[in-house]
Parts: structure tokens; C-alpha cells; sequence
């Protein structure tokens, strides 16, 4: 089973990235052979400087690293390092209808806050098919609100091996040579509030790094947006941003004694804040250590980044020798 996914470069990765997604690939790695990409092409829609792509990118590889990634099990590799993708995205981009583009939730999402639209960003799905069909990839790790991208990817894919490939069954999949991809859905993926209360997201600035210094860590935690509750008065932990994220990392009997707590009254959200910081660090502590020293070890980061692009090149390569034949490039 070969499982595909990748993560942007366009921030700081946080406690929204590891429950949502990098958590489950590093799970996954013991049950198939992973293709894990650092997406320095998609980033490009938001970061615009040179040295802090740089930057970023290198922090994403380390991250995987320290949370525990083995590249001995997994390919961890950058986007740009297979410029078959470029190739890819341009050649499905010519068979893509416009109105599967102006039905992409994200697109739809990231301009409503105000994010300037531009091409990249309207033909982020394609650039995105291409990484999932080039690997000629069985799964995709999804969360059910991120279904859509991969629905959009198979539609893009059957569009190809309709218009290219004369043999190409459209109820069975088989016959073409791009394949369709399945969705793994992760049941366990937890959709994190960020500490104002909206969805965890670079794009809105509300994040909780995975590898801030501890200072700054507390400072974001104890910053959480609260009401106005009474430190005497009961609190229903249901509606409270902080105990949404202390459900994250405590344990079952932990959450039940702050439940009650919470129920009872006679505690404010400080001290459940404070409580918070200390799941953090239990939860992440041997990373953080893990991450200081990948920080100071660039050759070995570099040597994963080179072996992983190689590897993923590889399949690239014979998959884009198909797509140039069906298509007269070739």
C-alpha cells in the first residue's frame, strides 16, 4: 500500500498539524510505504521571501524527524526536488474543467478571510492531483472535512484517462494510466481551535507552535480567548476553547477531574491554562529535545531530504514516461 501526504511550509508547524494529520503519518509508516512531501511549490501562494522558505522548509523535515518519522521507513522529500510534478500539473490542468476549481472549499475559505486570491491559489487542486498521481498513490491520509481534495484529484484523473486513454473503464478505474486514488479517512483526526476559538490555521495567526521556546509557549497558551465567567462560578467546559484542547492531551481520568472542576466552580480558567502548559510539555518534552539536536545536525537533514527525493523521483519518472506517450509528448 503506498500512502501519499504532504504539509505546507508556510508557517510554524503547531499542535493543529501533529492531531490533525502528522500524529496519524507517523503511525502510518508501519503499515505501508509512505511518500511524505514538504509542499514548498504550494506554499509559494503565501511565502514570498527566499530566506524564509528556506527556513520553513527545513523546519517541516525536522519536525517529522523529531515526532518520530523514520526515513528509513518513510520518503520524506521536498515538493520542488521532483520537477515532474511542474510537468504534471500543467498537462492536468489542460483537461480541468474551471468549475471543479470554483467549487474548492478552500479556495472559497481562504479568500472569505481575506486572502488575496491569484491563479496559484485558484489552481492549488491541480498542482495538488498531480502530487497524489504521480506516486501513482493507493491512499490519501484525509480528515473527513478534507474529503473534497481527494474527490477532486480522482475527478481530475478520470478527466486525463477519459481524454488519453482509449481503453480507460470510468466505472472500474482500470484501463488508465493515471490511477485513482482512495481516501484514508482518519476517524481519530481532531479538529483543534486555536486560541481564538477559530480553527487552528497559519492562515488566521492563532496557532500554538510545536517547537516554540517554552516562554513563548506559555505565553500563547495562557492567551487563550475565554469568557468572563467568575473564578466561583460553575463553567461549562463544552463551550470553553481551553478544555477543547486539554481533551487533546490528558488522560480519560484526568479529563473527568477537570470536567468536574469546571462543573463546580471555584477554579478559573488560568489554572486550567496552567494546566494545559504542563500536558504540552508531558505531550511533546522528548520531542522538543529531539528537534534541538536535528537543529544542529544539518548534513543528516540534508542526506534524508537528498535519498528521499531520489526515491520519489524514481516513481515520478515512470509514471510521467506513461503521461508524455498518451499524450504525443513522447
Amino acid at each position: 500500500m503506498r500512502i501519499l501526504s504532504g504539509v505546507q511550509p508556510s508557517g510554524k508547524l503547531h499542535i493543529g498539524n501533529y492531531f490533525g494529520a502528522i500524529r496519524q503519518f507517523v503511525d502510518l509508516q508501519h503499515k505501508g510505504s509512505g511518500l511524505y512531501f514538504i509542499a514548498d511549490l504550494h506554499a509559494l501562494t503565501t511565502v514570498r521571501d527566499a530566506a524564509k522558505m528556506r527556513e520553513l522548509t527545513r523546519d517541516v523535515v525536522i519536525t517529522f524527524l523529531a515526532l518520530g518519522l523514520d526515513p528509513e521507513r518513510a520518503t520524506l522529500f521536498k515538493q520542488s526536488d521532483v520537477p515532474e510534478v511542474s510537468e504534471l500539473s500543467w498537462i492536468l490542468s489542460t483537461v480541468t474543467p474551471m468549475g471543479l476549481l470554483e467549487r474548492a472549499h478552500s479556495y472559497k475559505d481562504k479568500v472569505a478571510h481575506g486572502i488575496s486570491p491569484d491563479h496559484g491559489l485558484f489552481a492549488y487542486p491541480v498542482l495538488m492531483a498531480a502530487d497524489i498521481l504521480i506516486y501513482r498513490s493507493d491512499v490519501v491520509p484525509v480528515g473527513k472535512d478534507q474529503k473534497q481534495h481527494l474527490e477532486i484529484s480522482r475527478d481530475i484523473a478520470g478527466k486525463f484517462n477519459q481524454t488519453y486513454c482509449p481503453g480507460y473503464d470510468a466505472n472500474t478505474g482500470l484501463g488508465g494510466v493515471l490511477k485513482l486514488p482512495d481516501p484514508l479517512i482518519l476517524e481519530d483526526t481532531a479538529v483543534v481551535p486555536g486560541i481564538d476559538g477559530q480553527k487552528m490555521s497559519k492562515s488566521y495567526g492563532n496557532t500554538i507552535e510545536l517547537f516554540a521556546p517554552d516562554k513563548e509557549t506559555q505565553k500563547k497558551i495562557m492567551s487563550i480567548k475565554t469568557d468572563s465567567t467568575p473564578v466561583e462560578a460553575p463553567k461549562d467546559p463544552d463551550k470553553c476553547n481551553v478544555f477543547a484542547l486539554l481533551k487533546l492531551f490528558a488522560t480519560p481520568a484526568e479529563l473527568a477531574t477537570i470536567r468536574q472542576q469546571y462543573e463546580k466552580g471555584g477554579v478559573g480558567y488560568g489554572e486550567f491554562k496552567k494546566r494545559l502548559v504542563e500536558f504540552f510539555m508531558r505531550q511533546f518534552g522528548e520531542a522538543r529535545k529531539k528537534q534541538v539536536e536535528f537543529v544542529k545536525n544539518s548534513d543528516y537533514v540534508d542526506e534524508v531530504l537528498r535519498k528521499g527525493a531520489q526515491r520519489a523521483r524514481k516513481i515520478a519518472t515512470e509514471v510521467m514516461d506513461d503521461v508524455r506517450k498518451v499524450t504525443g509528448l513522447r
